[in-house]
């Protein structure tokens, strides 16, 4: 009998009720070709490979993750919460050991989703892979984290959770985003003041394949997580960087995605996007599959794959070794402040402008974080979306120092005073607590 390397669970939730259209790209056809692909190549009769059923992940745990105006049940449905559950699932089945690997196949996908979440955008409306990274902190005390997000479109969500936290590496591999949604993902996006190089952007010339996905591996992105050492690896395995993606403009292979994984080495991987349901999604997952359970994956192919078809070319190849040599050295000594944003006082400030593209949602946004030498540093954000009310969000991280704890309830309690707020949400992590008022 075949057995596996590394024992695998893989977590499917095809998520049967919900869909943003009957016929939209992101529809539960997604996975149910790949659970039908897995099951008739035998991969459950392989040892060590196991399914699993997801959690329910609940509003506390969205919480930890997310401000949600104007509250979590108002914008989250059972099915999202379902979806970010089947990552908590994949994260408890790693740290418990019942299995040394595990993928969570789940919809709908989340790495569009940012720190305040008004409704649905890029398809995403909370983000399930930093939902399950606040479950791995609070459950389990893991503090340093990578995430490497290897889906076509720029985590911008992901981004923008982890922007001023410098114990979690976020690094993307995306299509540049001058010619893809969500035009983010250049490389000067470093993070904030607090955590200058713990996010990497990777941009990818239109055409990229195998050759130049690997080649960014394994000259920038291991390089980077073995600087960082963190504790454990999560890929954000979004699947449209495949070259027969309906939406996208690469030429990743099935064999590509599988290599990638092999030599990433992530425990955890969390299902993102990818809309040929056909064509790729059941070669690719299961490619994914096989090489987290230390399978061969030779075999792994496609039905209409021809390699010269997909063949890259040469100006791209030049371009993405010259590309890489520049990125690496460039996030290893980044500059002391962000390139947008401004000083004020003890706070650093920049003006944002989000677009709900599914919800048709147009948010403006004041953020600020305090410039603390000891801890991240406590966040502060004003919120107003269309024609809402200004909502406030406070968010005193993890870790944090008595003075970034102290700032933040000052500032909480200062804006439940306010006529300048309708609704006020604070994240304590160190006292362990979330507040909500309607003022």
């Amino acid at each position: 009998m075949l057995k596996a390397r590394n024992s695998l669970g893989v977590v499917f939730f095809p998520a049967f009720d919900w869909a943003i259209s009957p016929t939209h790209p992101e529809r539960q056809e997604r996975l149910l070709y790949t659970q039908d692909q897995l099951r008739e190549e035998g991969l459950f009769d392989v040892a060590g490979i196991r399914e699993y059923k997801p959690d329910l992940a609940r509003v506390p745990d969205v919480d930890l993750a997310h401000f949600t105006f104007p509250d979590v049940e108002h914008v989250v449905t059972n099915s999202h919460l379902v979806s970010a559950g089947g990552a908590m699932r994949a994260a408890r089945l790693v740290m418990e050991r019942e299995a040394e690997r595990a993928f969570a196949l789940v919809r709908p996908p989340g790495h569009h989703a940012m720190s305040v979440v008004h409704g649905t955008r890029g398809f995403c409306t909370i983000n399930i892979e930093a939902v399950m990274v606040e479950y791995l902190r609070e459950r389990y005390g893991v503090r340093r984290i990578a995430i490497v997000d290897t889906d076509c479109h720029h985590g911008d969500g992901t981004q923008d959770i982890y922007w001023h936290d410098p114990d979690v590496l976020f690094i993307s591999m995306h299509q540049d985003g001058r010619t893809i949604y969500p035009g983010t993902g250049f490389p000067y996006e470093l993070g904030g003041p607090t955590a200058m190089g713990a996010t990497c952007n990777i941009p990818l010339l239109p055409g990229t394949g195998d050759q130049g996905f690997l080649h960014m591996l394994d000259h920038v992105v291991m390089p980077l997580l073995e600087r960082f050492k963190p504790e454990i690896v999560i890929n954000s395995a979004g699947q449209d960087n495949h070259f027969s993606d309906p939406i996208t403009n690469m030429a990743f292979s099935a064999q590509g995605y599988a290599e990638l994984t092999r030599r990433l080495g992530a425990q955890i991987a969390v299902l993102e996007g990818g809309y040929s349901i056909q064509g790729a999604l059941p070669y690719v997952n299961l490619g994914i599959c096989l090489a987290m359970a230390g399978v061969d994956t030779s075999n792994v192919r496609e039905p209409d794959f021809d390699p010269e078809r997909v063949k890259q070319e040469k100006r791209i190849t030049e371009y993405t070794e010259s590309l890489a040599d520049q990125l690496l050295e460039y996030f290893t000594a980044p500059p002391a402040l962000p390139k947008h944003g401004r000083v004020e006082g003890e706070w650093f400030v920049r003006d944002k402008e989000i677009h709900y593209d599914t919800d048709s949602i147009f948010e403006r946004q004041l953020e600020k974080v305090r410039m603390c030498g000891e801890c991240g540093g406590t966040v502060v954000i004003e919120s107003r979306a269309g024609s809402d009310p200004v909502c406030l969000a406070v968010r005193i991280p993890v870790g944090a120092c008595p003075e970034c704890v102290k700032k933040g309830h000052e500032v909480f309690e200062l804006g439940q005073r306010s006529r300048n707020y309708r609704r006020a949400m604070l994240v304590d992590r160190p006292g362990k607590s979330v507040k909500r008022v309607l003022i």
